[in-house]
């Protein structure tokens, strides 16, 4: 039998296909308004820092043009190094990161942010994941690339892809997160921000 939930109103300040879709599968109802903020990434801020900002950043941007409701916004980069991947703004970009991924370990840091509309309360939080990629061949990468996928993505690559899926050798922390958005996370910060218990929360 199907229970209804209690679920507060949420709101994505994402166009992301993919929070979408993961919102979804865990049960949750929410509304899509995108942010208008422009993302911009600080070198003298951490990794860490840069994406919890502006998950903040694009959470009150929707909050404070919505009446009442949770808006909930994230923000993920991808790190090699010191070197900070995000789109790529071609093909041949997104070539030269995913053969820069290639037998190398890389950490993925998603912002995490909600906002209360009414009251302006707020919590934000971020999560780090670390994956490693297997060789990949000059093929491989221009038959992905190919597909036109890689071109909306930190990184150039997504895990839920098929070609993305077969270059991930291992991954150290939340898989939900290198896809974008960190759904245990979420759904603990969630419960404890709208002071309801989880079970409640998903319809079941």
């Amino acid at each position: 039998m199907k229970t209804k939930s209690r679920q507060p109103s949420l709101i994505l300040a994402s166009r992301s296909p993919r929070r979408q879709l993961l919102l979804k599968q865990i049960g949750f109802r929410f509304v899509v308004r995108p942010s208008s903020v422009v993302e911009r990434f600080f070198p003298h801020e951490s990794p860490a820092h840069n994406v919890r900002r502006l998950a903040l950043e694009k959470a009150r941007d929707v909050a404070g043009r919505t009446k009442q409701g949770i808006v909930v916004g994230a923000d993920t980069i991808v790190v090699l190094g010191k070197r900070v991947l995000g789109k790529p703004k071609s093909k041949q970009e997104a070539r030269k990161m995913l053969a820069s991924l290639s037998r190398k370990w890389h950490s993925v840091f998603t912002g995490l942010a909600l906002v209360d509309a009414a009251s302006g309360r707020s919590m934000s939080d971020v999560v780090h994941t670390k994956v490693r990629f297997r060789e990949i061949t000059k093929d491989e990468v221009a038959a992905y690339v190919a597909s036109g996928s890689p071109l909306d993505k930190a990184g150039a690559y997504g895990i839920q892809d098929d070609y993305g899926a077969v270059f991930v050798e291992e991954v150290r922390g939340c898989f939900y997160n290198v896809v974008g958005f960190p759904l245990s996370r979420f759904l603990v910060s969630f419960s404890a921000f709208a002071g309801e218990p989880i079970d409640q929360l998903v319809d079941h």
